[in-house]
C-alpha cells in the first residue's frame, strides 16, 4: 500500500476513535452529572428540608429551568457544530417583546384581545426567532464569519432594536391565555416543565434520528470531511442556527407564560450560564457531540443549586462562584482523562510500500 492510503487509514482510524471517545466522554459527563444532581439535592434536603424540601420550592425549581433549559438546548445544537451562538437571550427577548406588543396593539385596537388569537400571536413570536436564526445562519454559513464574532454582532444588533422599539422600559401585557398556560401543571408537574421536556424529546430526535442531525454532527466532528462527503454546510449551519432561533422563540413564549412583561435586558446573566449548562452536560466545546439529555440534568442540578444557595441564603455572587467552579472542574477532569487517553493510545501504522 501507498503511503497515502495508510494516512487515509490512519485518519480514519482516528476520526471513528475519536467519535468513540467523545460519544464515551459525553455519557460519562451525563452520569457524572447525574450524581452531582443528586448529591446537590441530597446536601441542601440535609441542610434545610423544611425549605428545600417544600412543595412551593420543588414546584419553583421545575418552573424556573424551562425557560434556561430550551435556550441551553439551542446553545448545545450551535456548539455541535463547532461555533456557538452569543445572541440567543437577545433573540428570547425580541420575541417577547413581539408578542406583547402584538397583544397591545390588539386590546388598544379593539378593546378586548380574542384569546383564540394567542396561537397566531405565539406563532409570530416563534418566526421572530427563526428569522434571527436564518440572520446568523446566513452569516456564519454563506458570509463566512466566524460563529462566536458574528452571534455577538447579531446580539448587540438585536438588543438595539429591542432598546429602540420598547424606549428602555418593560413591556406589560400578554394574552391571558399564555399567563393561564403558565399556572396550569400535570400533577404536580407544571405545564411549563412538561415543553420543557417536549422540546428537548425533539431535538434529540433531531439529532440522532434525522439526517440533518447526522450532518450537524459531521459538521462539528470534521468539516472538511463533511464537505468532501458531498454534505451542504452552508445548508447545515443556516438549518441548525434557524432550529436554535426556533428555540430562543419558544424561550420568549415561556418568559411571558411565567411573568407577562417583555423587556431588552431580561435574563442578561443567561448568556454565560446556558453555556456553562452546554458544556456540564457533555457537548464537546469543538463541536461533533452532545447529549440532549446532559443538557436537561445539568439544567435542573444548576437550578437545584440555585434554588439550595437561596434557601441558605446565599447570595448571587457565590453562585456565580459555584458555577465557575463547577465548569472548571468538569473541563480539567475531561482534559486529563483525555490526555491519558492520547499517551495510551498505540503508534499509528508504519507504511510498507509494497
Amino acid at each position: 500500500m501507498s503511503d497515502s492510503s495508510f494516512k487515509d487509514a490512519n485518519n480514519r482510524l482516528d476520526s471513528a476513535v475519536r467519535g468513540v471517545i467523545e460519544r464515551a466522554q459525553a455519557n460519562r459527563s451525563m452520569l457524572r452529572m447525574v450524581l452531582v444532581f443528586v448529591a446537590a439535592f441530597a446536601l441542601f434536603a440535609f441542610l434545610n428540608p423544611r425549605v428545600f424540601l417544600g412543595s412551593l420550592n420543588l414546584q419553583n425549581i421545575m418552573v424556573a429551568s424551562p425557560e434556561i433549559g430550551v435556550i441551553a438546548i439551542a446553545m448545545m445544537l450551535s456548539m455541535l457544530t463547532g461555533g456557538i451562538d452569543l445572541s440567543l437571550v437577545s433573540i428570547a427577548n425580541l420575541s417577547a417583546i413581539t408578542m406583547s406588543t402584538m397583544f397591545t396593539a390588539m386590546v388598544t385596537g379593539s378593546g378586548e384581545f380574542n384569546e383564540a388569537m394567542a396561537v397566531p400571536v405565539l406563532l409570530v413570536g416563534i418566526l421572530v426567532g427563526v428569522g434571527c436564526g436564518l440572520l446568523n445562519g446566513v452569516l456564519i454559513g454563506i458570509v463566512g464569519i466566524t460563529p462566536i464574532l458574528a452571534t455577538l454582532g447579531t446580539m448587540q444588533i438585536l438588543n438595539g432594536v429591542a432598546i429602540v422599539w420598547t424606549g428602555g422600559s418593560t413591556l406589560y401585557g400578554a394574552p391571558a391565555t399564555f399567563t393561564t398556560f403558565g399556572k396550569l401543571a400535570i400533577g404536580p408537574v407544571p405545564m411549563l416543565f412538561a415543553v420543557f421536556i417536549v422540546a428537548a424529546i425533539l431535538i434529540a430526535f433531531l439529532v440522532n434520528s434525522t439526517t440533518l442531525g447526522r450532518k450537524i454532527e459531521l459538521q462539528g466532528a470534521n468539516p472538511v470531511a463533511a464537505r468532501f462527503s458531498g454534505i451542504r454546510s452552508k445548508a447545515v449551519l443556516i438549518g441548525s442556527y434557524a432550529v436554535g432561533g426556533a428555540l430562543g422563540g419558544l424561550a420568549g413564549f415561556l418568559f411571558l407564560a411565567r411573568n407577562p412583561t417583555a423587556s431588552a435586558d431580561y435574563g442578561a446573566s443567561y448568556v454565560l450560564l446556558v453555556i456553562v449548562i452546554a458544556v456540564l452536560g457533555g457537548t464537546n466545546p469543538n463541536g461533533g457531540f452532545a447529549s440532549v439529555a446532559g443538557v436537561v440534568i445539568a439544567t435542573l442540578t444548576l437550578q437545584v443549586v440555585s434554588s439550595g444557595f437561596t434557601a441558605m441564603r446565599l447570595s448571587s455572587y457565590q453562585y456565580a462562584i459555584a458555577q465557575g467552579v463547577i465548569l472548571v472542574a468538569v473541563m480539567v477532569i475531561d482534559a486529563i482523562n483525555w490526555r491519558k487517553f492520547r499517551n495510551k493510545r498505540p503508534a499509528p501504522m508504519a507504511a510498507t510500500g509494497k
